[in-house]
């Protein structure tokens, strides 16, 4: 089953799930970071703070900055001891209630992100790549509903895209989506944050109904271009997006199908080699920005066996 969400009641929110503040080691406050984030266009904005003692556990309270035209949602970056290569997790939280309790002193990340999940978050894998998080690491974060296929600041250290692994997970039989964040800091020496974000679909910017199109997987991640329509017909996958010069399909199988040229806004893709798998669509723009749908999962065909 697919559930695509371009034809859904609502619209497209865009929206930051990953951003520090000077509650943890960001360099502004929390309402000069929502600013940061408003001046841009943005409709809302997750200040995730690092969940760790040095810090006081902070849960930043964005409530306040929230008016008729931007609103915010609750989280924090969870940590607790260790992956197979780093000394610590790095799970992305939002949609936390205030007073969420930290870490005890034997909790793993996974049986962290369990009661996170537990407790209403969307939970995401955050930057699989730049954790250099193994397969075995991944596999046992079983609450997450989303990975973290591009991070901003990751790609300084050129380990911004987890796409990778994310296929890998899929093609084991994992039931996950994919979003794209800053985790902006905004120190001097970092990157340009408003550079890689969300863009969700619900019916307004009610924080309740913002988390619930996360977790039902109602949105597509960008860091430019701009997903208009993806639709299946039968064999096809038909895609519309803003001037591309790449629209491609990839998947769970090796190879993808590709269109290239100039300004390219419509193009329809065979999906045979995805029948029985899954794949996602990936549309590339003049200036190298990218756009990516959720992992969609095509019907198999009328007496094929699913792989």
């Amino acid at each position: 089953m697919h559930s695509l969400p371009f034809d859904r009641p609502g619209r497209f929110w865009r929206g930051n799930l990953h951003t520090h503040s000077d509650r943890s080691d960001g360099a502004l406050s929390p309402a000069a970071t929502a600013q940061y984030y408003r001046d841009a266009g943005y409709d809302f904005l997750a200040v995730t703070d690092h969940f760790r003692p040095e810090y006081g556990f902070p849960l930043t309270d964005t409530t306040p900055l929230r008016t008729e035209d931007f609103t915010t949602l609750l989280g924090a970056e969870l940590h607790a001891p260790r992956t197979e290569t780093g000394s610590s997790w790095h799970i992305v939280a939002v949609g936390l209630p205030l007073g969420f309790p930290p870490p005890g002193p034997k909790e793993t990340g996974p049986r962290l992100a369990r009661r996170a999940r537990a407790a209403g978050a969307f939970v995401g894998m955050a930057h699989p790549a730049a954790s250099l998080l193994s397969i075995a690491d991944a596999e046992s974060l079983d609450a997450a509903h989303a990975v973290e296929v591009y991070n901003a600041l990751a790609a300084r250290e050129d380990r911004g895209d987890s796409w990778h692994l994310t296929d890998v997970l899929l093609n084991r039989g994992h039931r996950l989506n994919a979003y794209a964040a800053d985790d902006a800091h905004l120190q001097p020496q970092d990157p340009p944050g408003r550079s890689a974000w969300v863009q969700v679909r619900a019916e307004s910017l009610d924080p309740d109904l913002l988390l619930a199109a996360l977790k039902a997987g109602h949105h597509y991640s960008s860091t430019g271009p701009e997903l208009v329509d993806v639709s299946l017909t039968g064999e096809h996958v038909t895609v519309r997006c803003s001037p591309a010069r790449k629209i491609l399909i990839t998947g769970g199988a090796p190879g993808a199908q590709v269109v290239q040229g100039e300004a390219l806004t419509e193009c329809t893709l065979p999906l045979a080699m995805f029948r029985g798998g899954f794949f996602r669509v990936t549309v590339e723009d003049a200036a190298g920005g990218r756009a990516w749908s959720n992992p969609i999962r095509p019907e198999p065909a009328a007496g094929a066996v699913p792989r």
